[in-house]
């Protein structure tokens, strides 16, 4: 059995958590994925954990995968009591804070395990199989793992699971799969993780997990404006499952808002409707839950009239794009410029009319740099462009991701400008829309703040037959709802509200069809073409 807590411990754990958190900059924690629990939330996930065990078992065999200071063994002392934690085990990469947690707990008997809990698994550890797993993963994004760490992962994960897990999904992932499979049959498992997983096209593999192979219990999401770490701007959800295959009458309890103790809103949701939904965000129906769709995957869709497709990703604004009147007066040649929208914060309308040259007629006229030309050319005959190009060199663009896969390397993403666009990211509660539908009668394309929307197939006809049609579309798109918005895109902490291109196609379109009846038919040549 294990040593009584001692209230001091956890004190002098907060203390070392601050000074270990101090030592790396904000950026350096976020690649490495590294927020702590907060005790609060950690002792009641712990409670609700005690809860949902009640007296089935008597021995508890406590571990965390990626334990930091050890929060959440510090809760489990004080729920369960040490009396019945037989066996306590925390892996932790980082070996400051696995000093600290061996420091401060292995008197109450944690056994601190210094590594990779990914690799720890995978070299067959030996370390008893846990029966009660509470855990907050690294929240490291997928952009911040290397290829061949991210493909092991993947082979790792489908060894051991089955499961076939997507590139762009985050390592937090990996890790509650690969826990799952080495916790005992009929244990208990609380994670902390972000919810994005739950309305993403890459998530559909831990959903998939969550409704076939283990019994999900509960999923309490967060307030995305409740942000549960001071420091990550992520909407957070617990996940409580037991590992044992669900019951086919199952349902599960999703909580939204508040704490796990009191959230504002619950409703329990059956397991084959869960299986069948793509976000798990509008679960349960809540006033401040504003996240619905009204697509069902039968009626017309955005996606039936526009091609939806992200703005151009330049590599580096603040280099490729200036003021329209600097490019003037570096004397940069007018062929290789090509007018550009600014940030949707500094666009203040939503139709945009244009100059006799095609740019906005907006307070900021911007130009983007675009150029195919070979460099002995462009030095030969543009010298104010080369001259232009060679500052790149000494201000660290040439290091870009992008810049080094272009040739020539300021050759930009080829977009044509279109009517329609819609900002990428916003904020906005109850009716209001988090995103703006622009109307652009310009000949601006737009950066990746920007989703491009390009009639196509007969609604494009159409619009080239009755150009004066564009107004009335843009009506429309100004109509779609602010709730239905949020429910086909994602939410992050704080509010922050983001909507990627298949994500805006799935929204309704019925009211492009009621307003002009002629659509239905060559919705209809798409279905027969689709089947």
């Amino acid at each position: 059995m294990l040593a009584h807590q001692d209230n001091s411990v956890e004190s002098r754990r907060q203390e070392l958590q601050a000074d270990i958190d101090s030592r790396k900059s904000a950026a350096e924690r976020n690649r490495l994925g590294q927020f702590a629990t907060p005790i609060a939330l950690a002792v009641d996930i712990a409670r609700y954990v005690d809860s949902v065990i009640g007296r089935t078992k008597d021995s508890i065999r406590f571990a965390d995968p990626s334990v930091g200071s050890g929060s959440f063994f510090s809760a489990a002392l004080g729920v369960f009591g040490p009396k019945r934690i037989s066996t306590a085990i925390g892996v932790e990469l980082d070996p400051a804070f696995a000093d600290a947690a061996r420091n401060l707990w292995s008197d109450a008997g944690l056994n601190v395990v210094r590594g990779d809990f990914t690799r720890v698994i995978a070299n067959g550890s030996g370390l008893p199989a846990p029966n009660v797993v509470l855990a907050n993963p690294p929240y490291v994004r997928h952009h911040h793992m290397d290829r061949e760490d991210k493909e092991r992962l993947q082979r790792l994960a489908f060894k051991m699971t089955g499961v076939d897990v997507n590139g762009l999904a985050g390592l937090y992932v990996y890790f509650l799969l690969l826990v799952t499979a080495w916790m005992e049959d009929d244990g208990i498992a609380a994670w902390l993780i972000p919810s994005e997983f739950m309305d993403v096209n890459y998530g559909a593999a831990l959903k998939g997990f969550l409704t076939h192979r283990v019994t999900l219990i509960r999923a309490h999401r967060f307030d995305p404006d409740d942000i549960q770490f001071g420091d990550a701007l992520v909407s957070s959800v617990v996940l409580v499952f037991r590992k044992t295959p669900p019951a086919a009458a199952h349902a599960v309890e999703f909580t939204f808002g508040g704490t796990l103790a009191e959230p504002h809103a619950r409703d329990l949701i059956p397991l084959e409707r869960l299986r069948e939904s793509r976000k798990w965000t509008v679960y349960p129906s809540h006033a401040k839950n504003d996240r619905h769709t009204v697509s069902d995957g039968t009626g017309p869709t955005l996606g039936n009239f526009f091609r939806v497709q992200r703005g151009i990703a330049t590599g580096c604004n603040k280099f490729f794009v200036l003021d329209r009147a600097d490019a003037k007066r570096r004397g940069l040649p007018g062929q290789y410029l090509r007018p550009i929208l600014p940030s949707p914060r500094h666009l203040k309308t939503t139709i945009i009319d244009a100059d006799a040259d095609g740019y906005p007629l907006i307070d900021r006229q911007l130009c983007l740099i675009d150029c195919d030309l070979p460099e002995p050319v462009v030095e030969a005959k543009h010298p104010a462009l080369w001259k232009y190009l060679q500052t790149a060199q000494t201000l660290g663009i040439m290091d870009g991701y992008l810049i080094g896969k272009r040739s020539p390397w300021y050759k930009q993403e080829q977009r044509e400008p279109t009517p329609f666009l819609c900002t990428y990211m916003g904020r906005g509660s109850n009716d209001k829309q988090p995103f703006r539908f622009i109307w652009n009668r310009s000949k601006a394309i737009a950066t990746n703040l920007y989703l491009m929307l390009y009639a196509q197939n007969g609604f494009a006809a159409m619009l080239r037959r009755h150009p004066d049609r564009a107004e009335a579309v843009h009506a429309l798109l100004g109509q779609v709802t602010g709730h239905e918005l949020r429910g086909e895109g994602r939410v992050y902490g704080g509010g922050l509200n983001k909507i990627e291109p298949c994500e805006l196609a799935r929204i309704s379109a019925a009211s492009f069809v009621e307003r002009w009846p002629e659509l239905e038919s060559d919705l209809k040549r798409q279905g027969r073409l689709f089947e």
